[in-house]
This record gives structure tokens, sequence and C-alpha cells, in this order.
């Protein structure tokens, strides 16, 4: 089994009992890949960017149970240390790459900082979700395509599956 099913096994376990949170994962997940695929990332940058899709929300009950709730700053906050974590135990994963998975959960709702092909992709999938699951207005789709996507693939993917027409 690859690594990359075996993370996504792990985070199920973890979520275990949450199909939502589940469910909004893997979907990032899906979006993810396919966008770094579409924009040509090397094998290794879309390994690390499948593996933080993958737990980009793990340190979510982490919060619920240290802060009785969460959200986007505590999920940064409380992350990192779970995903480094999983993915220790997981192992096959290098230190190299679990910082760097470790750093894209710690930033992944913080937009301004975004300069790698990874981050950004991350960012991308994870707002293709969030706008459909939150129903957010279409004023807003609009405002996060213009102000937050940047990728060809991306910003294909949210017109189309919202019907922005440019």
């Amino acid at each position: 089994m690859k690594k990359i099913e075996q993370l996504a096994l792990a985070m199920i376990d973890y979520n275990n009992g949450d199909p939502m949170r589940i469910q909004h994962t893997t979907k990032v997940h899906a979006y993810a890949s396919l966008i770094g695929r579409c924009e040509g990332l090397d094998e290794e940058m879309q390994f690390i960017l499948e593996s933080a899709a993958l737990v980009h929300d793990i340190g979510i009950r982490a919060c619920e149970r240290k802060y009785g709730y969460q959200n986007g700053k505590l999920q940064e906050q409380e992350g990192p240390e779970v995903a480094r974590e999983l993915l220790t135990r997981l192992g096959g994963y290098t230190d190299q790459q679990i910082e760097r998975i470790s750093w894209l959960v710690a930033h992944h709702h913080t937009y301004h900082l975004c300069d790698d092909m990874d981050y950004q992709i991350l960012i991308e999938a994870d707002f293709l979700v969030n706008l459909y699951e939150d129903n957010e207005s279409p004023k807003a789709i609009e405002a996060v395509r213009r102000n937050i996507f940047r990728t060809k693939s991306g910003t294909r993917m949210i017109e189309k599956m919202f019907g922005i027409n440019e």
C-alpha cells in the first residue's frame, strides 16, 4: 500500500465517528491532487501536497478537547504537532517532509504568506470545498476567486464549479 493511502486510512481512523470531517478532508485531498497534477508539480511536491491535504484539519479534535471549540487560527496552532505525531508513527516520511507538511498545516488559514505552489494549491483546494459546504454567496465566491486563486487549474475549477463566467 502506498504512503498516501496509509495516511488517508490513518486520517479516517483518527476522525472515527465524524463522517463530515472525513468527507471534507477527502474532498480537499482530491482537489489538491487534481490541481497539483494539472499544474505539473514534481513528484516530491505532489507527495507533500497530498499528505498535507490529508492532515490539514487534523488539529480540530485537539482544539475541541483543549478549548471547547475550534477556528482556523487554533487549527494552525494545534494541528502541526498532531500531524507530526501521525506522520512519525506511520513512518516512511523524512524529517524534511514532516517539517514541510507540518508547516503547511500551521499556515493553511494564513493567505498572505502564500508563495509556494504546494501552499497555494492546498489553500485553493480547501476553499473549493469550504465555499460549497458553507453555502457561500456568489459575491463571496467571486471575491475568493479574485483575491485567493492563482493557479490556472484551480481558477478554472472554481469558475466551472460555481458558474462564474468571465
